[in-house]
């Protein structure tokens, strides 16, 4: 009775996880698919150049920073021994989207380099990318698109961060926005 409790709980506990990653086990799972990818129609101005503007932020940097010396110090500071920090998962949870999803969650096509990118706040993009399913915005739901809130943004913005001092949702809400011109959303 124990052991199927904790055969139970084991099963409940990784569901929960794929779940927290936007990722289904089996047929028809949703892929991270990476930045490069949604790049090819996010780009345009008339589009809305939402991947410009995510180039701009240091979400696009996120990787990139743990591997500076600032960061190996931070890490030796919290951990208590030399590492990598681009290497930990402590730190690239927050730092590479997907991270903790399985192998089968990432297209080909994705780059962990690539840093906190757009299918950390909107969700693996392989099934909604399609120009006519991002055309209707319920059926981009439908097929994996996530609508991001302030619960998606302090899932990292937390006390658990070694460098966090504060997090305000508007203010920083304001230096990421990036909407889809009204002629787009039709």
């Amino acid at each position: 009775m124990r052991k199927a409790l904790i055969v139970f709980l084991a099963v409940g506990f990784l569901a929960a996880m794929a779940a927290s990653q936007n990722v289904v086990a089996g047929e028809g799972s949703h892929q991270y698919v990476g930045v490069k990818k949604c790049k090819m129609c996010h780009m345009a101005k008339k589009k809305g150049a939402q991947f410009t503007k995510w180039q701009e932020t240091s979400h696009s940097k996120a990787y990139e920073v743990l591997t500076t010396d600032e960061a190996k110090a931070i890490y030796a500071k919290v951990a208590g021994e030399d590492g990598n920090p681009a290497e930990s998962d402590k730190c690239l949870k927050c730092h590479v989207t997907g991270h903790g999803a399985p192998a089968e969650a990432f297209a080909a096509t994705f780059d962990k380099t690539e840093g906190v990118g757009c299918e950390v706040c909107h969700g693996p993009g392989s099934d909604y990318m399609k120009m006519k399913v991002m055309k209707d915005h319920e059926l981009s739901i439908a097929a994996g698109l996530n609508v991001p809130d302030e619960s998606t943004c302090t899932a990292c913005h937390n006390s658990e961060s070694p460098t966090f001092e504060s997090f305000d949702y508007e203010a920083s809400l304001a230096k990421i926005v990036h909407p889809v011109p009204p002629q787009m959303s039709k």
